[in-house]
C-alpha cells in the first residue's frame, strides 16, 4: 500500500469497512413478490447512515479508473520490455538518420546505406568569412559504425522513461571517428593557414587627389583545438562545418579614420603649397602631396600622417636647381708628365635634409599654405686640403694596349678622356660603368664589336673592353685590391690570358658586367689615361706600397673548336677559330720598402673555344 494511502490519480485508499464493501461486486437477493420472504439481520451500524458517506462514493469511480489505469501500463510495460530487449532505444538518431527501436545489425545497415556516400564526400566548412573544404580521406577520418551505436545505450528500465518514449521525442547520439590523428592534424593545420587573415588597420588611400577612406578590419585565426572536436562530432552529418574562430582586433577605428579623413587629408590636398627660394618660387601640387602622404595608426584609434619627404624633395629640386650654385672637386691634372691639383670651389645650395620639416604643419590650413627654405654652403666632395693629402705623387701602376679598330678607338677615347684624372680616395671603390654612366649615341659613343653571348656582333659603346683590360692591369701592378671584374668568354691574343676584363651595360645604358676596383691603403690614387690613334695607356698615381709579380700558369684541357655555319645574307668571313683552355695567373703582392711577400692571390679562368665559321659556297652565276 502506498504510503500517502492514496490511489495513483490522487484517490484516497478505502479506511472503512464500509468503504472497502462498496468496492465488493452488489447481489440481489429480491425473489419473486409473492415468495416468503427471509429476513437477514444486519446490524444497525451498517444499515444505519454515515454522515460523509456521500464523499466516499464520490472517490469511488476516479479510484476504480486510476486503479484500472496502472494495471494497464503496467501490462504495456511488460510488453514493451520483453517485444524490444535488444533493441536500439526508441528514439535515437545518428548524425540526422533515425534507428531507434531497431535491432543493431538493422541499425547499422540503415546507417551505412544513409551515411556512408557522405564518408569521402568533401565537406565544407565555413571560418569567419572564408570558406574551404575538406577532404575526409586525407583528414585520415573513419567511422566506428559498432561504437557509434554502442553510444546510445541500453533500453531504459525506468517505467515511465519507456512509456514516455512511445509518445514521440527524438535523441541525438554523436558519432564515433575512428582516424588517423596525424593526418587529421596536418588537416586542421591547412584550414589554419587557410583560414587565417591578417588584421587589416584602417587608413586612407588616394584616388588621384580624392582621399578614400579605408576602414579597418580585424583579423582571423581558426581555433584549432576547439575546429577539431567540430571536425570528429559534425563532419558526417553532410552539411557545411562553421569552425570557430578567434578575432585578431586592429588598433584603428573607423570614427578615427573618418576623423582624420576630414581634419587632414581633406585639407592636405585642397591646394598647392608655395616654397619660396632665393629669387624664385616653387611649387607642390597636390597630386605631389597625395604621393608623398600617408598614414600609421595611432594611439585612440585614430591616424598619423606621414610625409616621404624625399618625393618631395624631388618634385621640387628641379624647379629650384637655377637658385643652387654647384660646387667643384679639386681635380687632379697631368701637366709636364706630373700630376698637379687644381682647387676645389665651394657652391650654396638649399637644405634639403631640413626644408620641409614644418611641411605637415602648413598642410593643416586651408590658406596660408608657404614654406621658406633655406640655404648653406656646399662644399666640394674631393676639396684642395683633401686632394694635396691623397699622396698622389709618383706612378704605381701602368699598363698598356695597342691594336683597334677605328670605330673601336673613337669609344676608347671617348671614355679615356671621361676617367682621365678621376680620384679614388682611401676605402672608396671605383666603378667603370658607374663612373662614365651610359655610353650611347647620346653621349657620342659610335657603333664598333663586342662579344655578345660568346660570338661576335655589334654594339654603341663597343670597344670599351679594351679600355677595361687596360685599366684593369694598370690597377693590378699597383697592388689595388679586385672588387669585381669578368673575362671575356674566349681568349683574345692581343691581351694576357687570365689577366683581362670586359665591361657590358644595357641599351639604356644600366650595366651588366662592370669592372671595380677598391683603393685599400691609407692613400688615394689618381688615373691618368694616354690616347693615341693606335695604342691607350692607363698610369695609376699615388703612393707606392707595393711591388707586384704576375706569374702565368700553364694552359690545360684544350678544347678544339667547332664549326659553325656563317650567315647567309650579308658579307660572311670564314675563320679558322682558336681552341679553347682553362689557365691562371698569381699575383705575388711584396712589400716595397722590405720586399718582403704580403700576400698571393690566384685567379683560374676557362676560356670557350672559338667557332670556326664556315662560309656556304658562292652560287655561279646564272648562265648567259
Amino acid at each position: 500500500m502506498p504510503d500517502d494511502q492514496n490511489w495513483p490519480g490522487g484517490a484516497r485508499w478505502p479506511q472503512t469497512h464500509a468503504e472497502q464493501t462498496d468496492l465488493l461486486p452488489r447481489v440481489d437477493f429480491a425473489g419473486p413478490v409473492d415468495a416468503p420472504t427471509e429476513r437477514i439481520a444486519i446490524p444497525a451500524e451498517l444499515t444505519q447512515a454515515q454522515p460523509d458517506e456521500p464523499k466516499r462514493r464520490s472517490l469511488r469511480k476516479p479510484a476504480i479508473i486510476a486503479g484500472s489505469a496502472v494495471a494497464a501500463l503496467a501490462v504495456l510495460y511488460g510488453i514493451d520490455l520483453a517485444l524490444s530487449g535488444g533493441n536500439v532505444p526508441r528514439g535515437v538518431t545518428v548524425a540526422g538518420v533515425e534507428v531507434g527501436g531497431m535491432s543493431q545489425d538493422e541499425a547499422e545497415r540503415t546507417l551505412r546505406e544513409r551515411i556512408e556516400p557522405r564518408l569521402t564526400a568533401p565537406v565544407a566548412v565555413k571560418m569567419g568569412g572564408v570558406e574551404e573544404k575538406l577532404d575526409p580521406a586525407k583528414a585520415g577520418l573513419t567511422l566506428d559504425w559498432r561504437a557509434t551505436l554502442d553510444q546510445a545505450g541500453d533500453q531504459p528500465l525506468n517505467p515511465f522513461t519507456r512509456l514516455t518514449s512511445l509518445f514521440g521525442g527524438t535523441r541525438e547520439v554523436g558519432v564515433v571517428t575512428a582516424g588517423n590523428d596525424t593526418a587529421l592534424a596536418a588537416e586542421v593545420d591547412r584550414l589554419k593557414a587557410a583560414g587565417a587573415k591578417a588584421p587589416a588597420e584602417g587608413g586612407i588611400r588616394f584616388d588621384g587627389v580624392t582621399p578614400v577612406a579605408v576602414e579597418p578590419v580585424p583579423g582571423q585565426e581558426l581555433d584549432a583545438p576547439k575546429a577539431r572536436q567540430v571536425i570528429l562530432d559534425g563532419w558526417v552529418r553532410g552539411t557545411p562545418l562553421d569552425l570557430p574562430v578567434a578575432t585578431t582586433p586592429v588598433k584603428t577605428t573607423s570614427e578615427g579614420v573618418h576623423a582624420a579623413l576630414d581634419q587632414f587629408a581633406k585639407v592636405a590636398v585642397s591646394g598647392p603649397v608655395t616654397v619660396k627660394g632665393d629669387g624664385k618660387d616653387a611649387r607642390i601640387e597636390p597630386p605631389v602631396i597625395a604621393g608623398a602622404l600617408a598614414f600609421e595608426p595611432a594611439d585612440g584609434g585614430g591616424l598619423t600622417p606621414k610625409l616621404d619627404l624625399a618625393k618631395i624633395t624631388e618634385a621640387v629640386r628641379p624647379q629650384l636647381a637655377s637658385t643652387e650654385k654647384p660646387g667643384k672637386d679639386a681635380q687632379i691634372v697631368f701637366e709636364g708628365g706630373a700630376p698637379t691639383v687644381t682647387p676645389s670651389v665651394d657652391g650654396t645650395g638649399v637644405k634639403w635634409d631640413t626644408a620641409f620639416v614644418p611641411l605637415l604643419d602648413v598642410l593643416r590650413k586651408a590658406d596660408g599654405r608657404e614654406i621658406k627654405v633655406e640655404y648653406t654652403k656646399a662644399p666640394a666632395k674631393v676639396t684642395t686640403e683633401q686632394a694635396n693629402q691623397l699622396g698622389i705623387k709618383e706612378v704605381i701602376g701602368e699598363f698598356s694596349t695597342k691594336g683597334f679598330a677605328t670605330d673601336s678607338g673613337v669609344n676608347i677615347r671617348m671614355v679615356a678622356e671621361k676617367v682621365n684624372g678621376a680620384i679614388v680616395k682611401p676605402g672608396e671603390t671605383f666603378s667603370l660603368n658607374g663612373f662614365t654612366g651610359p655610353r650611347t649615341a647620346a653621349q657620342g659613343y659610335v657603333e664598333a664589336g663586342v662579344i655578345k653571348d660568346g660570338a661576335p656582333g655589334r654594339e654603341v659603346g663597343g670597344g670599351i673592353s679594351q679600355f677595361a683590360t687596360t685599366l684593369y692591369n694598370a690597377s693590378y701592378f699597383a697592388g689595388l685590391k679586385d672588387a669585381g671584374h669578368k673575362e671575356h668568354s674566349y681568349y683574345i691574343s692581343r691581351y694576357p690570358a687570365a689577366r683581362e676584363a670586359t665591361v657590358f651595360q644595357n641599351h639604356d645604358g644600366s650595366s651588366v658586367i662592370d669592372l671595380k676596383f677598391t683603393d685599400d691603403a691609407q692613400t688615394g690614387v689618381a688615373i691618368q689615361t694616354i690616347w693615341t690613334s693606335s695604342s691607350i695607356t692607363v698610369k695609376i698615381w699615388g703612393t707606392k706600397h707595393y711591388n707586384v709579380e704576375s706569374i702565368p700558369g700553364t694552359r690545360t684541357a684544350e678544347t678544339p673548336p667547332q664549326e659553325k655555319p656563317g650567315p647567309t645574307t650579308g658579307k660572311c668571313s670564314p675563320s679558322n677559330g682558336a681552341p679553347g683552355f682553362t689557365t691562371s695567373d698569381t699575383r705575388v703582392l711584396r712589400d716595397a720598402a722590405s720586399g718582403a711577400e704580403v700576400r698571393r692571390d690566384t685567379r683560374t679562368v676557362k676560356y670557350n673555344p672559338q667557332p670556326k665559321i664556315v662560309c656556304a659556297p658562292t652560287p655561279p652565276p646564272p648562265a648567259g
